[in-house]
């Protein structure tokens, strides 16, 4: 394969990203009142209330007699992962506080950075504190029956790749381009690892395993020009154009944009929780692809 390289006195575009990691924790407490030695059965539960940290939700399962038959004598304590699909990193600590008077530690637990899956949505302690030691909170043991359980959770989440520098005249500049679109009897030079970068849509159609041996040339159906171009100057500089309505499309430009892109994403991402509120969605909207 043949490769043109730019002459030293050829203008360069030199391409800066960048990406960051964002972290945010919350503690959220779990009131248990009423424990008793009696307790409920291997395998049962009560959970908390749902919460939101990170964006995602959680919640805590505790089994005052263990989750499984090997956990006899012991209670178990897992945080469970309710956001679906997404994988969530995460880390975070168990503590078992008495309620009675002040707070006082029973126990802590610190677990490391795991990822939370739809398929793996939950961590914690099989053996998080013996039922012997938790006598003296029950009523056998004179105690109220209150305690609390203490989840420390700090979600790790990742921005999206971050354009800087003035990228704007690579929009349709042939120098460098390695795919050219036709949309409409129009040719749009592109660089393929940018829409890469910046779209799991051109991902999959230039790199992923249905992609074609020759991809320099891609046609594309159903889609204007214009909203084309404003899609590509999205994709290079991370905003829209300038908007003008005397163009008289530029509105509904902007909207039919929005939608198709919208509806890609949405079309990855359906499964059985959303399937009935996207639905809704792309009737409403009239989306066909996505319906």
């Amino acid at each position: 394969m043949a490769h043109n390289w730019t002459s030293p006195a050829s203008h360069v575009e030199l391409l800066e990203t960048s990406s960051r990691c964002v972290t945010e924790s919350r503690t959220h407490n779990f009131d248990v009142a009423g424990y008793s030695l009696d307790g409920m059965g291997v395998g049962k539960y009560i959970r908390s209330s749902r919460y939101s940290v990170g964006g995602y939700h959680w919640c805590i399962r505790f089994y005052p007699d263990g989750e499984s038959v090997n956990d006899a004598g012991n209670t178990s304590c897992f945080l469970c992962y309710l956001g679906g699909a997404k994988d969530v990193k995460a880390k975070f600590a168990l503590t078992m506080l008495r309620t009675r008077g002040i707070q006082a530690e029973v126990v802590s637990w610190r677990a490391k950075e795991h990822v939370f899956s739809q398929r793996n949505d939950e961590r914690g302690r099989r053996r998080f504190v013996s039922r012997w030691s938790l006598k003296s909170l029950s009523r056998e043991g004179e105690g109220d029956g209150c305690f609390t359980i203490r989840c420390v959770l700090t979600v790790r989440k990742e921005t999206p790749l971050v354009l800087q520098g003035d990228l704007e005249p690579c929009i349709g500049d042939p120098t460098g381009a390695d795919v050219t679109f036709r949309v409409g009897g129009q040719e749009f030079p592109a660089h393929r690892f940018l829409l890469a970068a910046r779209s799991p849509v051109f991902r999959a159609q230039l790199f992923g395993p249905m992609a074609e041996k020759d991809m320099g040339r891609v046609k594309v159906v159903d889609v204007e020009p214009a909203i084309f171009q404003m899609m590509l100057h999205y994709i290079y500089t991370d905003s829209l154009p300038p908007c003008d309505d005397r163009d008289g499309h530029s509105i509904a430009t902007l909207q039919h944009l929005l939608r198709l892109m919208c509806e890609k994403e949405l079309c990855e991402k359906i499964d059985v929780k959303t399937v009935r509120s996207t639905f809704a969605l792309a009737n409403q909207h009239k989306c066909e692809q996505l319906e």
